[in-house]
């Protein structure tokens, strides 16, 4: 089992930056893969975000070039620094675990406000 943990959410104006953090416990140790997904209301959960073990990352389009994912194996923790945000970012953002089971965090509101 892995619990996952998300802080760092809050309102911020157009443009500004928020830093998103997800923490594993657990049997973190088996953890290679690690997301971000968001939900935004009335749409479906879209993928974000991911980082491999190696540090090899993925972005969604929508995101590239403002949004970038980091990890800190020793802690168990994945982050999501977001700049340049846009009204359309905002969403209840979700840490997500890939594997036999598909674990998910509770998710942490970013709202960004034109």
């Amino acid at each position: 089992q892995v619990q996952l943990v998300e802080s760092g959410g809050g309102l911020v104006q157009a443009g500004g930056s928020l830093r998103l953090s997800c923490s594993a416990s657990g049997r973190t140790a088996s953890i290679n893969i690690m997301d971000w997904y968001r939900q935004a209301p009335g749409k479906q959960r879209e993928f974000v975000a991911r980082i491999m073990s190696g540090g090899n990352t993925n972005y969604a389009d929508s995101v590239k070039g403002r949004f970038i994912i980091s990890r800190d194996n020793a802690k168990s923790t994945v982050y999501l620094q977001m700049s340049s945000l846009k009204p359309e970012d905002t969403a209840v953002y979700y840490c997500r675990i890939p594997g036999t089971a598909v674990y998910w965090g509770q998710g942490t509101q970013v709202t960004v406000s034109s």
